[in-house]
This record gives C-alpha cells, structure tokens and sequence, in this order.
C-alpha cells in the first residue's frame, strides 16, 4: 500500500496506445487475423503502430501533441505503474483504455482485437488486483456483440467495462435495441463506463487552432443526452444493480441537467405514455449514476447539487493535464479541500471504493 497523507483513488486514469505491448495483437489474436493485425513497425521517426499500413500511434513514445513534460511517466509496466502512483500517494487507478477507444477499419478484427486486449489488461491487472483496475473495452457497434463481451469480461474477473456512446449502429444505448444488453449488465453487476470524446456536431479540434480549445472547452457536455436517455427511459428504474460512470465527464453542466429532467418530468407527467418512472429522475441519478472529474473549481463549488456520494476525483495520469505527482497537494488547495473532511473522503476515496468494491 502507498504511503500517504489520505488514501485516494483515481477514478480516471489511461492506458493509451503507445504504451500497449508491441505483439499485444500479433501474438494473441486468433490465428486468422494475425497476417493483417495491428503492428508496430520501425520507421525513420521512430516505432508506430500500423494497421492495413497506415499509421495509428506512436509506439512506445507520447505524440508530439501529448507529451509526458519530462515527468517521466511509466503507465506501461504494472510494477512501474504502482512506483508512479506510490509517488503521488494514489492507492487505486481506475484505468480506461486509449481515448477514441481501440478501432481498426475493419470490425471483425476490431472486436477480436478488443477481447485481446481485454485479456492482456486483466494480466496487467493481475499484478495488484485491489490497486489496479484496468477496464474493460466493449465492441459498441451492436448489443448482441456487446453482451456477449461483457458476460466473459465479467465472468473473467474486469471489475468494470467501457463502452462508446456514439458507436452504435442501432440507435443510442438507452433504446429498445439495447435492453438485452442492460439487463445482462444488472446480472454482471459490474460498472459501465461512459467516456468523454464524441457527439460534437460543428466543432472539430484541430492541432494549432482556435477550434481546439473550443471544442475541449464543451466536449464533456456532449454526454448530456446519455443522463436524461438513461433515466427517462427507465433503464435504471428496471434494472437497479447498473451503475453508470461518466469519465471525464466534469461537474459543472450537470445539476443543471438534474433540476431540469426533474422539472420537465412534473411538466409531462400526464402525457407521458409509453413510459414513466416512478420516481424524479434526480432519485435515478443519486442511486446510480457517478461522474469523474479532474478540474472542475465551479462544479465543487456546486457539489451539494451533485451529491457528494455521485462525484469521484482523477488524475488523469498519464495525460499532460495530470496533477501527478502533487494530487495530494493539488486537492487540499483546490476547492476540494474546503470541504468538511468525510465529504472530501467520500470524493476522493470512499465513493470509488464503493463502486469498485476496492478494500
């Protein structure tokens, strides 16, 4: 265990592509997809990851758009990886894979590709289970697929499970099609993740551009839908052992969402026909649904209309906005660290340990 002022958990951290094993595919994928797998391969600019010949990533190294800043960052190796959190006094990592997910133009090799590294990550976690937690990636394109990865997963051993809200090809997850899928993940009773990145309609970032700060600046916002979808639906009121985790999600946008589905439900009470739910749909969003957060100063000023016990703290390490190695630091002089002692708690350790059921 680390040595530290408080224990934490982040409850967002990565694993990105450039620092996944070179062989990761080429050495576990089925026998007749490994001619065509993803590869590293060694150029005049240094090892990149390659598929169908085109370039992906970088191997081994950050891009140039996301460096480390010197700070030597090692996400790779699990031994390393406890070492860097150990400095930061982190106990538990929640770990999502390669922002964008794992996609490769072709989707039979996508998929084969994602219970490979679904496989891998539970090795890497197999290193220190209660401090590890890399999660699993889901094949988001159709629930049949989806299902059938999440029970293995779980069967497996993944304490929790990421999949893509905008890569589905038979409507948004909170539809009919998809209702196979929820009840299996109330059977699994692990978490589904939903992560930042996708659903913006006119803003594009781009390197060296205005439109890059601007379409950070409201990417996490394009998760809006997913809360009232998920609620309203009664997807959570009939399956009440689903948790939902929205990563990376920030605070701020989101009690305003909460008193507006609340306020909008009285409003349509009468007319709402097909489905209603028993409940305000803030009741849904305190039993079940969690967000993550790494700089949100007006969200935690706000934290009551949250609720304390839906708000979970990230580094993000290994990313170039991490506060690592100075999370400790970094919460006591942010807004976070004028809370009363038990609700910091609960933000930056308690309500991680609960979802993930980290001793």
């Amino acid at each position: 265990m680390a040595n530290t002022q408080q224990r934490l958990i982040s409850a967002d951290d990565h694993m990105d592509l450039n620092v996944l094993p070179p062989d990761l595919w080429t050495s576990r994928l089925p026998q007749k997809f490994r001619a065509d797998a993803p590869r590293v391969v060694q150029a005049e600019d240094g090892p990149w990851w390659e598929a169908n010949g085109a370039r992906i990533s970088p191997s081994g190294r950050k891009a140039a758009a996301n460096k480390d800043h010197g700070l030597g960052f090692r996400p790779g190796i699990a031994r390393q990886r406890l070492e860097d959190m150990d400095k930061d006094g982190v106990y538990s990592s929640v770990i999502y894979g390669p922002p964008g997910g794992i996609r490769f133009p072709d989707r039979a090799m996508t998929d084969a590709c994602l219970v490979a590294y679904n496989d891998w990550a539970l090795e890497f976690n197999s290193a220190d289970p209660n401090r590890l937690l890399t999660l699993a990636l889901l094949p988001g394109h159709h629930p049949e697929v989806a299902t059938a990865e999440l029970l293995r997963v779980a069967k497996a051993g993944h304490r929790g499970a990421v999949i893509d809200l905008f890569e589905t090809t038979v409507g948004p997850l909170y539809y009919p099609p998809w209702e196979n899928f929820w009840a299996a993940a109330n059977d699994a009773g692990i978490p589904i993740h939903f992560h930042l990145g996708g659903g913006a309609h006119s803003l594009h970032g781009a390197a060296s551009s205005w439109s890059m700060p601007a379409y950070v600046s409201i990417i996490p916002m394009q998760m809006d839908e997913c809360l009232p979808g998920m609620i309203m639906s009664g997807l959570l009121e009939r399956y009440p052992k689903v948790k939902i985790v929205l990563g990376e999600s920030g605070l701020g946008w989101i009690p305003y969402v909460i008193e507006r589905m609340d306020f909008e439900y009285r409003n349509y009470y009468e007319r709402m026909k097909d489905y209603r739910t028993k409940e305000v749909p803030s009741f849904y969003w305190k039993r079940q649904m969690f967000a993550t957060y790494e700089e949100d100063n007006f969200g935690l000023r706000h934290i009551d209309d949250i609720g304390v016990g839906n708000v979970m703290w990230a580094s993000d390490y290994p990313h170039g906005d991490t506060t690592w190695p100075h999370s400790q630091k970094h919460i006591m002089e942010s807004p976070l660290g004028q809370l009363p002692e038990a609700a910091r708690r609960a933000v930056t350790c308690d309500n991680a340990a609960r979802v993930y059921a980290i001793k």
